[in-house]
């Protein structure tokens, strides 16, 4: 089942147990992907919609964030369910481990050997990773071993 499948059916299920807060986050999700979808006149891949959904997470992120230099706990309370109702639809995370072989490997088939050299090898990393690993991530683990 694809994901804008899945998100279509948790929001059914939400509305027939009358969890609001999952269906109002779902909905917001499906009104990205409907927005998204009318932009470009063509129906978005299941990586377009991982993106979205992580570009959702890190909206609340930094909501949290804000919320919690206002002292605002219920705006931080209701944005950490919003994050974990979205979490569900992501694919299971890439370990540390897993993501540093990939990025050992683009560096090797690439022959990058200085951080100017980081742009070849994301080229070659970003695809294989497909949205299970932040790109805060990828590029933290790319430099670091450009630079190392």
């Amino acid at each position: 089942m694809d994901t804008k499948t899945q998100l279509s059916e948790s929001m059914k299920d939400a509305m027939k147990s009358g969890d609001e807060v999952r269906k109002r986050t779902v909905r917001m999700v499906l009104a990205a992907i409907k927005q998204a979808e009318v932009d470009k006149q063509a129906p978005v891949q299941d990586l377009a919609i991982v993106a979205l959904i992580q570009k959702e997470i890190k909206n609340r992120r930094e909501a949290i964030e804000e919320a919690q230099k206002a002292n605002r706990l219920d705006l931080i309370n209701d944005n950490e369910i919003e994050i974990k109702v979205l979490e569900v639809f992501l694919p299971k995370a890439m370990p540390a481990e897993e993501l540093r072989a990939l990025v050992q490997a683009a560096i090797a088939e690439t022959g990058a050997s200085v951080p100017s050299d980081m742009g070849k090898v994301m080229k070659i990393v970003m695809p294989k990773v497909a949205g299970r690993a932040s790109n805060d991530m990828i590029s933290a683990t790319v430099k670091e071993m450009l630079t190392s």
